[in-house]
């Protein structure tokens, strides 16, 4: 079959934003229904398991000029509905955005600002579970097996304990947590009721779906309609699935369009960082940043993972350094700025789309959840010198059609040093990535390679190019813990 993924996202750079804690401001004059909310949280305090900041989406409408100048043109956001936790997981209403983030009203406003200045936006979809207050589940609590909505969850006795861990909760939940009752995916009306709730969000003009925990649902067929519904709705709508381990299973062209590819994360993390990658930060998560790789190793993994699926697939993997479920990368490293910038190179440079973790781009720190969830810094608090370096990277990645599109290509490796190009047509970009803590000098024959460098487009270093016998010679100097990108 001929495998067609969403244009879109092959030229997407996203970030991915944690709605509580990026941004928060007052509606405009006109939105007098708008529900702030009380006992808030000091935003600029360390987050609590359970405490909300109020962040909304009249802040991060404010927010999309500083968006638009980093490089982003599309958005992915962690839960928005009505819930009962500050993450959202938990949904109690799939057609009503949380009041605490300014309800429909501010997502409506939100999108048409969003899409007047041409980001796409994609939401979560939690559909594996709910809250314990979403009304079906709900009507079950209060009337037990008279409930004309039984059959929806997979009741396994009575009394139903739904709060009181002394006794057994009598039903199945996601990771045994009486708090996320799981859906019964097997039964058809709630089968239709999510594949209402995708389309509903699509009429609405979201730009796609990713799907949490998708693959928990096991129910036969449940996703391949779920994509073919969607497409029906908007052929373009980007479906991305939160599978952390290879996922040829769901990469087949019949259900998703791509994974967060935790695989590109933790090859690159353990390349760049090394033995500075704190284990106690990245041993819950299931990805495995350790241990070390040397620059032959991370070759064959990035080879490996890119023969691993269909090319139109890889093209809308969605590919990132750190996530709400991860500590943050900066953290991970043990502070290390040389790992963050060589990773992030890395990131803006292989075949998929690059997400940013809201803060990360300005040097925000975080350990395991809920530090990695911290509030969006001041100004004041920013490192302008790793911010300067996403955005000069991520232009390079919109000027140059073979950063996104182009064929991939190991050029050298050894130890230390990791050289590879990216082709499209008669443009070839060549990124050279030195993670050994002494400068290295690497000489290539271009002609065998057919290479015509003419200029360094990013990064520290030199190189010059010599005739020697009829054959094209190419020298790259790299500096420690460095990378270079020529043309």
């Amino acid at each position: 079959m001929v495998i067609q993924t969403p244009e879109w996202v092959k030229n997407a750079v996203f970030y991915q934003i944690f709605p509580d804690r990026f941004a928060i401001s007052q509606p405009p004059q006109g939105y007098n229904n708008y529900l702030q909310g009380a006992n808030l949280e000091p935003w600029e305090q360390l987050p609590q398991l359970q405490t909300y900041k109020g962040g909304n989406f009249w802040g991060i409408i404010e927010q999309l000029d500083y968006l638009q100048e980093l490089g982003i043109n599309a958005i992915y956001f962690t839960p928005i509905f009505q819930s009962t936790c500050n993450h959202r997981y938990h949904t109690h209403d799939y057609y009503q955005v949380d009041p605490l983030l300014g309800g429909n009203q501010a997502f409506r406003e939100f999108l048409k600002q969003a899409h007047l200045r041409n980001f796409k936006v994609v939401l979560d979809g939690v559909f594996n579970h709910v809250g314990r207050g979403f009304f079906f589940f709900n009507d079950i609590l209060e009337n037990g097996p008279h409930s004309p909505w039984l059959n929806w969850f997979m009741i396994e006795g009575w009394p139903l304990s739904a709060y009181d861990g002394t006794y057994p909760a009598n039903y199945a939940s996601w990771v045994g947590n009486r708090a996320l009752p799981k859906f019964n995916h097997d039964e058809p009306q709630v089968r239709e009721y999510i594949m209402q709730v995708g389309e509903y969000w699509l009429n609405q003009g979201i730009d796609g779906w990713r799907l949490d925990v998708p693959n928990e649902v096991v129910a036969e067929g449940f996703w391949q309609e779920f994509r073919q519904r969607v497409k029906q709705v908007n052929p373009e709508a980007y479906i991305v699935g939160e599978i952390w381990c290879p996922a040829e299973q769901w990469l087949d062209g019949t259900q998703f369009d791509g994974v967060m590819n935790y695989q590109f994360t933790e090859a690159t993390i353990a390349f760049c960082g090394g033995d500075r990658i704190l284990k106690e930060y990245v041993e819950i998560p299931p990805y495995y940043p350790y241990p070390a790789l040397n620059a032959a190793e991370y070759a064959q993994k990035m080879e490996t993972l890119l023969a691993r699926y269909d090319w139109q697939i890889q093209l809308t993997q969605l590919n990132l350094l750190a996530s709400h479920d991860t500590a943050r990368l900066l953290t991970v490293a043990g502070e290390d700025l040389d790992t963050v910038k060589l990773s992030t190179l890395l990131l803006l440079t292989f075949p998929g789309a690059p997400s940013i973790y809201y803060g990360d781009e300005v040097g925000l720190p975080g350990g395991i959840d809920p530090d990695s969830r911290r509030s969006f810094p001041p100004k004041s608090d920013w490192n302008r010198d790793l911010l300067k370096y996403h955005q000069q990277l991520i232009h390079l990645r919109h000027e140059y059609t073979s950063l996104r599109t182009g064929d991939y290509q190991v050029l050298f490796v050894n130890s230390h040093v990791y050289i590879f190009s990216r082709t499209s047509g008669s443009e070839t970009i060549v990124v050279a990535v030195n993670n050994g803590e002494q400068a290295h000098n690497v000489t290539l024959n271009a002609s065998k390679l057919d290479l015509n460098i003419d200029r360094i487009l990013f990064g520290d270093g030199s190189f010059s190019v010599e005739t020697n016998s009829n054959q094209k010679i190419l020298k790259l100097n790299l500096s420690a813990r460095s990378g270079l990108i020529l043309k």
